[in-house]
């Protein structure tokens, strides 16, 4: 429901109370407030975030902003009091995200983001079960586990794919490649980031609306090239 839809039932439900002494939608009334103020948190506390990549991707060293996570943090109390279990799992991948890719720290990261995944495949959010997938798998290609991150990405990328997610796709194999490098799979890694580049390149070169994740993805396959041959 929208936002102006939520607001519009809490005026009604107001109104019912106080003019018809009817307090039966008011619980309803503040779950959906619940949610409208859970989706600022988390919007806001995602544009904090990308801020953080924006400057790091310019060659700073950006420090975490103390409103990141407790606007995740936030989010995910108020989905969960509403009931809203999809919006609790997109919180809580960007409760771990923050953990993993700022603070650095995946002993942390890692319940979040799995919980993340496990409520996101429950409610059929693709797009969070994608990422939270992909993130436990670069989780797992750090601590050594390189069968767990391959299987971990090949299951994200899998989602991406029936998402039509090309930049998500090509992503995980940016990972995958370097998973197979690991393995000694050199011949390997350099056909994925082959097909990785087939799937990003046109999109960057011809769509005039591209995403500008295609054009990152690109600048990864090109630096793992680089990084493999070395």
């Amino acid at each position: 429901m929208s936002v102006d839809g939520r607001l519009g039932e809490v005026g009604a439900a107001y109104e019912r109370a106080v003019f018809g002494g009817d307090i039966s939608r008011l619980a309803a009334a503040e779950r959906g407030l619940d949610v409208v103020e859970a989706d600022v948190a988390l919007a806001r506390g995602r544009i904090l975030h990308a801020r953080y990549l924006a400057a790091r991707a310019a060659g700073s060293s950006p420090a975490e902003d103390p409103a990141e996570l407790p606007l995740f943090e936030r989010a995910a109390e108020l989905y969960r009091r509403a009931g809203d279990v999809r919006g609790e799992g997109a919180a809580l991948f960007w409760t771990g995200c923050l953990h993993q890719v700022i603070r650095r720290d995946d002993d942390v990261a890692v319940p979040y983001l799995e919980r993340s995944q496990r409520l996101a495949a429950e409610t059929g959010d693709q797009a969070v079960e994608a990422e939270a997938l992909r993130h436990l798998g670069i989780a797992a290609h750090a601590a050594g586990r390189l069968d767990d991150a391959r299987s971990r990405l090949e299951e994200s990328a899998r989602l991406w794919r029936e998402a039509g997610t090309p930049e998500g796709v090509a992503a995980n194999m940016v990972g995958l490649a370097y998973i197979a490098a690991a393995q000694g799979r050199v011949t390997d890694a350099m056909a994925i980031l082959d097909e990785a580049y087939a799937i990003a390149a046109p999109r960057e070169a011809y769509a005039i609306a591209a995403p500008r994740e295609a054009y990152a993805v690109v600048d990864q396959i090109e630096q793992a090239r680089a990084g493999i041959r070395a």
